[in-house]
């Protein structure tokens, strides 16, 4: 009784653990300074060391501190995202397209004929049989044919983080959006290499100029589980199958 209860309880965590991850979205880890996945995002802004009041001349463009921009107004600088913490606006304009078409047709044919010889005009045969006579067909053909085709396509906003200033021009961005919906939640992140030239006056940029770009958009809950295949569906239609 204890083994029927226990192999019962042991089948039923099995497919939930199963169902946990059936059709979740599995995002990369956010680099700092975003908040860690588990966390909900909280402002991020650089260290900024304490400077004392005569410091500062009383101009509206006072210097910046050490740190970066932080302190002041500057005269030769416009509002694009620059300095780590900043905000960045990303575009995304993802839209992927690939087809592919094969095609392979092979086919020979070959024969061998022997006549049947004879010898001083008289062939040779057994029980009124040609015994020398011969002759040999033989053919081959196969056929086969491929054609795949996928597109994608992603479009939105988000907002992203400036981690780290790369000192060429160059800034690693980092951001993630969760939305909490009735049946699940969704997510959005977005990871890589920006230029500062590329950054609009708005402080946007599009997505198709963010280098080394790492993009993930899924979910995970009710409807995300109903919209993937079974862990048994899976295994049939895989390559371990034999079949």
């Amino acid at each position: 009784m204890r083994i029927a209860v226990a192999a019962a309880l042991f089948f039923s965590l099995g497919l939930a653990g199963c169902a946990s991850i059936v059709g979740d979205v599995r995002p990369f880890d956010p680099i700092a300074p975003v908040a860690p996945a588990a966390a909900m995002p909280t402002a991020v802004a650089p260290a900024i060391s304490a400077t004392p009041a005569s410091a500062y001349s009383g101009s509206i463009y006072a210097g910046s501190t050490a740190a970066g921009h932080a302190g002041g107004m500057s005269l030769f600088e416009d509002n694009k995202a620059r300095h780590v913490g900043d905000l960045l606006t990303i575009v995304l304009v993802e839209a992927t397209s690939s087809r592919s078409v094969a095609q392979t047709s092979v086919s020979k044919e070959s024969g061998i004929g022997l006549g049947a010889p004879t010898i001083a005009g008289v062939p040779i045969t057994y029980k009124g049989q040609s015994v020398l006579q011969a002759e040999i067909e033989a053919g081959r053909d196969f056929n086969g044919a491929g054609n795949s085709t996928q597109s994608n396509r992603l479009e939105g906003e988000i907002t992203v983080v400036v981690a780290l200033d790369l000192g060429n021009g160059n800034l690693l961005v980092s951001g993630q959006k969760r939305m909490r919906l009735n049946q699940g939640d969704e997510l959005v992140q977005v990871q890589g290499i920006v230029r500062v030239a590329d950054i609009g006056p708005d402080n946007r940029i599009t997505s198709d100029r963010v280098g080394n770009a790492q993009i993930v958009y899924g979910g995970r809950g009710t409807l995300a589980r109903s919209n993937a295949m079974g862990w048994l569906g899976r295994f049939f239609n895989s390559a371990a199958f034999p079949y």
